[in-house]
């Protein structure tokens, strides 16, 4: 199960290594529920909420972005993480320069 973009830790861990910042919002969804997990991309920020699927119908997992604003609802079925952080930094405008934000941990 390592390094699939379905992986919870995996996909937080590209997502950090591209400047996001990540936050866990749910992943002990129910046996017939089809949603994997939940994070929030660049929370008291843009606060894009994440939500991972695996659909019978699709080949790969289905990503779900949205945010409050409705500037982004969007669904994606990729295995590339490319191109997750592709969609995020270059369509939806989400900053990857997070330095200032409260939730911004310095690597060591």
């Amino acid at each position: 199960m390592k390094n699939k973009i379905y992986t919870l830790g995996y996909f937080k861990k590209r997502l950090k290594d591209n400047g996001f910042i990540v936050l866990d919002l749910f992943k002990n969804y129910g046996e017939q529920d089809n949603r994997k997990w939940t994070v929030m991309v660049n929370p008291s920020q843009e606060s894009v909420i994440i939500t991972c699927k695996l659909e019978r119908d699709f080949d790969s997992p289905v990503f779900e972005f949205n945010d409050s604003l409705h500037k982004i609802p969007f669904k994606l079925s990729t295995s590339s993480m490319e191109v997750i952080v592709d969609k995020l930094l270059t369509e939806f405008k989400i900053s990857n320069d997070n330095k200032t934000s409260p939730y911004y941990k310095e690597k060591t």
